[in-house]
């Protein structure tokens, strides 16, 4: 495009100007009325377009998160954490068929707190930056894109700040990114740390029943795929370890590890949210060593259940019981024995 295809016209500053342009143009009232006419056909427009909008945001599912962490028996919390039901402050703009952007997302940081901190400052601010504009019509396609080229930028430019420290950083950090974009779900993760979605379905009985759903894949060195992929770089797989020391085959950081074919592409799946859906579970891998999928979901069903049926004064409303839900599963993983860092990120789903 010629950048200076909206300039105006040069005027005339020297010699005397044509008849022509000394006499400012008559505006006829035909023109007048054009003009009137043509601005409330943009205003009525724009009304219908903000309709538009408001409708497809009242059919959004309302998502909240809540978010409980314990550091067990280690020694710091090395987990950070993001929720924000609405991202779109970080956004310069929404795409025109967008109406709603959520973003949580956990991290599980190993060698040190420094690149789990940097994932949950940095990544969702990358995001936003490289989040497709416009109505493009392989949203899809380019939101999976985008998700791949932010951990990479995420990972290099952590690895770049380690580098330059003296002595280098070695801290590493497991990703696990839910992004909700209106009533559709895509999940970026590394490492171990995991989500599940709870979806309620109908059974011969006609009672609802849980159905768990895995919304990632775990990656560590005793997966096939993993462990050729690290020997084929050169490295080694002992004791189900990278060189018997990094449980996970894929993550942020951990700079000395990626010439042994530790990796930052993350897994991506993409699951579209019904009515059916009643919420999401992230977390850290603290939580699924005592815990498994099934157990977390079903578990909080109970809490949520318990506080549903009790009655007076003190009856839970629907964010305290999910609140409650959260906290007490966090609790629950402590007092099962997990001696490692806990962190989970409940996200409700109504509509």
């Amino acid at each position: 495009m010629d950048l200076f295809d909206d300039l105006p016209e040069p005027t005339q500053t020297s010699g005397p100007a044509p008849a022509a342009l000394t006499t400012p143009p008559q505006t006829t009232r035909e023109e007048e009325e054009e003009e009137k006419r043509l601005k409330r056909k943009r205003d009525e427009a724009h009304r219908k377009e903000e309709e538009v909008k408001k409708v497809c945001k009242e059919g959004l599912p309302v998502l909240r998160g809540y978010v409980a962490a314990r550091r067990g028996e280690r020694e710091e919390m090395q987990d950070a954490h993001v929720l924000l039901p609405d991202m779109s402050g970080c956004l310069s703009t929404l795409p025109g068929n967008v109406s709603r952007v959520s973003y949580f997302a956990v991290f599980d940081g190993h060698g040190g707190a420094r690149a789990s901190q940097f994932a949950a400052e940095n990544l969702h601010h990358t995001l936003a930056k490289k989040f497709p504009t416009g109505d493009a019509e392989n949203a899809d396609k380019l939101i999976k894109r985008c998700l791949l080229d932010t951990f990479k930028q995420t990972d290099e430019d952590f690895l770049k700040k380690a580098s330059s420290q003296k002595p280098a950083w070695k801290d590493g950090s497991t990703a696990t990114c839910v992004l909700v974009v209106d009533d559709m779900v895509y999940v970026a993760n590394l490492g171990d740390s995991r989500a599940v979605m709870c979806r309620m379905e109908a059974a011969a009985d006609g009672q609802r029943r849980s159905v768990t759903l895995a919304l990632s894949k775990e990656h560590n060195p005793t997966i096939y795929e993993e462990r050729m992929r690290i020997q084929r770089a050169g490295g080694t797989v002992r004791d189900g370890r990278v060189l018997g020391v990094l449980e996970v085959s894929r993550s942020i950081g951990d700079g000395q590890y990626k010439r042994c074919g530790v990796i930052s592409t993350p897994d991506l799946r993409r699951c579209q949210l019904t009515p059916n859906d009643r919420f999401i579970i992230l977390a850290c891998d603290g939580l699924f060593k005592v815990f498994s999928a099934d157990e977390a979901v079903k578990f909080v069903l109970g809490v949520l259940q318990e506080g549903s049926e009790e009655k007076g004064a003190g009856q839970m409303e629907e964010e305290q019981r999910f609140e409650a839900a959260c906290q007490q599963l966090a609790s629950e993983a402590v007092r099962r024995g997990c001696a490692d860092n806990v962190t989970v990120i409940l996200v409700s789903i109504g509509y």
